[in-house]
């Protein structure tokens, strides 16, 4: 987990992605996609389909009034589509209530970096090769207001060593652990969850507008808890009993 001291180009990670640590986690499950809006919506809307026929039911939401433009507008995709993009938007907050409403959790910090390195610790979640457009959504810029997402089970060739979609790139994802910028020097060797308390959470994975360098599986920042933000999304985990 984490990455050398003194690695060449690590300018943003330097001090806060090490030491490099070898950690031990108890098994557990994590989502092989991103949690889309489909879903996320149908949550927020209490109806039992993950893709709710009509999206403009988006305009009732308190919860993402600040992207109700950009779900409902002319130049919006279709509602099909919409349905299986990413969520976006979300605070950790509500990306936490509703891994819980659904029986699972956010991973921690450390699961989500186990799942997206693989066995052996690999640079990005496909291996070592740098990324390109095959492998990741990212270096994106608004063209509109959309969002330059995709929907989640795309770019198959950027999926981890387990099978999991868009770890790097796409959007960011919001996991358990409050930020620690020592969190690599000071934490435990078996199933690291981060500090008790703090005034920001992780952010893990880079998102469509990111560089290269931050989709480094290893590449970590953070934000408030209460944060909405069209980069940042969420998937969810379950610990095995």
């Amino acid at each position: 987990m984490g990455t050398r001291a003194g690695v060449s180009g690590l300018a943003h990670g330097e001090g806060v992605e090490s030491p490099q640590r070898k950690i031990w986690l108890d098994a557990y499950d994590i989502d092989l996609y991103e949690v889309s809006l489909g879903e996320y919506l149908a949550w927020v809307l209490n109806k039992p389909r993950a893709l709710p026929p009509d999206l403009a039911q988006a305009e009732r939401l308190h919860e993402i009034s600040e992207y109700t433009g950009i779900i409902t507008g002319p130049e919006a995709p279709s509602a099909n589509r919409l349905a299986q993009w990413p969520a976006f938007g979300v605070t950790w907050h509500e990306a936490e209530a509703f891994c819980r409403a659904k029986g699972r959790r956010l991973p921690t910090e450390a699961e989500w970096e186990k799942a997206a390195r693989g066995p052996s610790g690999s640079t990005f979640p496909w291996g070592k090769a740098s990324p390109n457009a095959r492998r990741a959504v990212y270096g994106r810029t608004y063209a509109t207001a959309i969002p330059q997402v995709d929907v989640i089970d795309s770019f198959p060739n950027g999926r981890s060593r387990y099978g999991l979609f868009h770890m790097a790139g796409n959007v960011a994802e919001w996991v358990s652990d409050w930020a620690d910028p020592a969190a690599y020097r000071t934490m435990p060797e078996r199933n690291p969850r981060g500090p008790a308390a703090g005034q920001q959470k992780v952010v893990r994975g880079g998102s469509w507008q990111s560089q290269r360098e931050m989709l480094r599986a290893a590449s970590r920042y953070a934000m408030p808890p209460g944060r909405r933000d069209a980069t940042t999304g969420f998937r969810c985990a379950r610990s095995r009993r």
